[in-house]
């Protein structure tokens, strides 16, 4: 999946994506260190893709960008930390898929909702999720561990970052449109459900490549594919799923958003700074090594896409009769 083409950055890169009074607004912001929620545990994929983003946002504004990790509830408590926050520009959030469009699906009682509680400020980047297995598994490929999920009837088991989350969704994707049968054992985050995977205590896991990557190239995780429909730029050597299941599609995309009522000339000066982040050959070559295309939007294109996306993904999660309380 790509939600916004390298096009839309390089067209917002060529204006450094600045309306007209952008700089000249808000000259006294930031004046203090600003906060970057991440609803989940440290040590994940999505964590190291905000520590990223906050060192070169920081080096861009002046000021320190602190990460703060508020996991749980499938990223219901980060969210809702931000989305109760003061206004004013110093306490932002950076979700995923799951927290901005599939959420609202999930749960009959969200404390927070995406489109009425947030200012979007920007769609940064996408990525896909990889398939693991346990260098013990017997399997090589997609359609060997098709086969192996049918040969042993259920007995595989696959584990996920959360009910709900991205790479649970995944497994239940998978399940669905391979006819096979897996366990799912879900855990608080996807670093420890990695942790698992590693030591054995499930044979499967949807990680990202970014965090994920060092288990492969020291043995003790093997990587089959990519979740989107087509290779990854950065990760070419892999194959899809799609390619063994045809019409599987999934990928992890970042947002950053402000509370809601957050004012305008502070949205739009957090907007081209990160204009500017990606446009930073070094952040660039970094998180495209692990697999992270970088996007950019204005925060009315990632608005736009939220609603868009959480139509699509509400969908998929009624197919799969997945539902959270």
């Amino acid at each position: 999946m790509q939600p916004l083409t390298r096009a839309v950055l390089g067209v917002a890169l060529g204006a450094l994506g600045l309306p007209a009074n952008a700089q000249g607004a808000a000259p006294t912001y930031p004046a203090r260190p600003i906060r970057l929620v991440v609803p989940l545990p440290p040590g994940g994929g999505v964590d190291w893709m905000a520590r990223q983003t906050a060192q070169k946002l920081g080096e861009r504004i002046g000021q320190q960008v602190i990460v703060d990790n508020r996991a749980g509830a499938s990223g219901n408590i980060g969210m809702e930390v931000v989305a109760k926050s003061t206004a004013d520009g110093y306490t932002l959030v950076l979700g995923l898929t799951a927290h901005y469009a599939v959420n609202p699906s999930l749960f009959a009682k969200l404390p927070y909702d995406p489109v009425r509680d947030f200012a979007p400020v920007m769609l940064v980047a996408a990525t896909p999720l990889v398939l693991l297995v346990h260098p013990n598994v017997a399997a090589r490929s997609v359609k060997e561990l098709v086969a192996l999920a049918r040969a042993r009837g259920g007995k595989l088991a696959y584990a996920s970052g959360g009910n709900g989350s991205a790479s649970h969704l995944a497994g239940e994707m998978l399940k669905s449109m391979a006819g096979i049968d897996m366990l799912h054992v879900p855990y608080k985050g996807l670093a420890p459900a990695i942790a698992a995977l590693v030591g054995e205590q499930v044979q499967v896991s949807f990680g990202v490549w970014s965090a994920d990557s060092g288990h492969v190239k020291a043995g003790r995780l093997r990587v089959l594919a990519v979740t989107t429909a087509k290779r990854s730029r950065a990760l070419s050597d892999l194959p899809s799923i799609a390619e063994t299941v045809p019409g599987y599609d999934l990928s992890v995309w970042y947002g950053v958003a402000a509370p809601a009522r957050t004012p305008r000339e502070v949205v739009q000066k957090l907007n081209s700074e990160l204009l500017r982040v990606l446009a930073d050959p070094e952040y660039r070559q970094r998180i495209e090594a692990e697999g992270i295309e970088p996007i950019g939007s204005t925060p009315e294109q990632l608005g736009d896409y939220i609603k868009s996306e959480t139509a699509k993904w509400a969908k998929v999660v009624r197919e799969s009769g997945v539902k959270l309380d």
